[in-house]
């Protein structure tokens, strides 16, 4: 799964570094929760939520049908 996690990620990563920022995978829960962390313009921004949400868990949830959700982890 975390192939599949990576791939999804990847096609998401364009939109994140248009405006300065990336995402990196932690980890994968045994629960199917991956684990992100925002680097970047995207640490810390005020609208990291709404990215979170609005795209890169609509990314990774649309490729990988096993994963039940995305978390950010700070630093």
């Amino acid at each position: 799964m975390r192939d599949k996690v990576e791939a999804a990620l990847a096609k998401v990563r364009p939109y994140l570094q248009n405006d300065g920022g990336d995402v990196e995978l932690v980890e994968i829960t045994d629960k199917g929760i991956v684990m992100v962390r925002l680097t970047g313009r995207c640490k810390g921004c005020p609208m990291s939520k709404v990215t979170l949400r609005n795209t890169v868990e609509r990314f990774v949830l649309k490729e990988v049908r096993e994963v039940k959700g995305v978390e950010a982890v700070e630093e």
